[in-house]
This record gives C-alpha cells, structure tokens and sequence, in this order.
C-alpha cells in the first residue's frame, strides 16, 4: 500500500509541475528536452556505485529542485525558473515510475524498493 501511495504522489507532483511548468509559459520543447537531462547523472555510476549514488541522489531529490526554482521566482530569472520547475517534474515522474533515490550498495537498491533487474 506504501508503494502505491508513493507512486500516486510522484504522478500528483508531475501533473501539478506540468500545469505550473504551462501557467509559466516556458516552451514545451525545452519540457520534452530537458525532462530526461537528470538521469545523466547515471554516468557518474561509470566511476564507482559508491559515487554514482551521490550524484544520482543530487539529482533526484527536491532538496535542491526546488530552491532552484524559488530563486529563479525570486531573481525573476525565466529560464531558471523553468528548468528547476523541469527537474521537479522530472523526480515526481520517476517516483510515479517506482525509481528512488539510491542506496551505496547497488543501483537497483532504492528508497522505494528493489528494482528489478
């Protein structure tokens, strides 16, 4: 049932970042290329699990997302606004997907579960 709860609320946060992401105005094309941009820091797995966790997590979590969105709001600086609102879409989508932040262990090894491999 927690799984699901989860799930469900990574698709409430991407719909509710895709309707932000419209009422901003920003192009739906920098929204489709830019969506994906956070899992670039699967490469850093490249080096070691250890370190590839790390960036991983960086990139994956609101803790930084979403100041980067406040201080585009704040600086009223458009294109930060629109890529820290890209980036929160982006987390919820893989939360909606079941992928979590990951463990030092293993990539498949995740807040939310085991992925399968």
């Amino acid at each position: 049932m927690v799984k699901i709860i989860l799930r469900i609320e990574g698709l409430a946060i991407f719909i509710s970042a895709a309707i932000v992401y419209g009422m901003v105005g920003h192009s739906w094309w920098l929204f489709a290329v830019l969506l994906l941009a956070p899992d670039l820091s699967m490469l850093s797995y490249l080096k070691n699990e250890r370190i590839g966790a790390y960036v991983y997590n960086v990139f994956h979590t609101y803790v930084f997302a979403l100041p980067v969105t406040g201080l585009g709001y704040m600086m009223d600086i458009g294109w930060l606004i629109a890529i820290g609102i890209i980036w929160v879409a982006h987390i919820g989508m893989d939360r909606m997907f079941g992928f979590g932040l990951k463990y030092t262990d293993n990539f498949h090894s995740t807040h939310l579960g085991k992925l399968k491999e």
